[in-house]
């Protein structure tokens, strides 16, 4: 009898040192490092409004990429894949005074593509993993704003 208690004491203590493993190591898993979302539309379709979201809420549009079209221009294929480089100075500075190696992930990028399914998408980095990657602190309400307007950007480009 006393045996089968130590052992149940035994699997107890290995039971709970696993669960508190799980538990400590989730919470240090990073954020996901890509938002992708499901556009109604098609990758064309869904980079315009995109543009014309960016310009009619005054941010700047530093470049529009065809990839898809560069690749046909090179005689390959490649499904429609377009980048958007976009962003704002007075939001973007700030986040590189915070931590200057954000520098290397801005602008903000906006990937447009279309799956082998034909489904098409709109992907973004995550704020919450460049703040990890970068190490960022001290600009968490620059973080949230980017956040915010990452994904009101996307839910107007994406939404019918």
């Amino acid at each position: 009898m006393k045996q089968k208690l130590t052992k149940g004491i035994g699997m107890i203590k290995i039971v709970l040192s696993v669960m508190f493993s799980l538990a400590c190591s989730s919470t240090m898993v990073a954020a996901e490092s890509l938002i992708s979302v499901k556009s109604n539309y098609t990758v064309k379709q869904s980079a315009d409004r995109f543009e014309k979201l960016l310009e009619q809420k005054g941010l700047t549009l530093f470049s529009r990429i065809n990839h898809g079209e560069n690749a046909a221009n090179v005689d390959l294929q490649l499904a429609a894949t377009e980048v958007i480089i976009f962003g704002n100075p007075k939001v973007g500075t700030p986040l590189m005074q915070c931590s200057k190696t954000v520098a290397i992930d801005l602008p903000q990028k906006v990937l447009f593509w279309s799956d082998e399914q034909g489904q098409n998408w709109l992907s973004y980095n995550n704020p919450e993993y460049l703040k990890e990657r970068h190490n960022i602190t001290g600009c968490n309400q620059v973080i949230t704003k980017i956040a915010h307007v990452l994904g009101k950007l996307t839910q107007a480009t994406v939404s019918k």
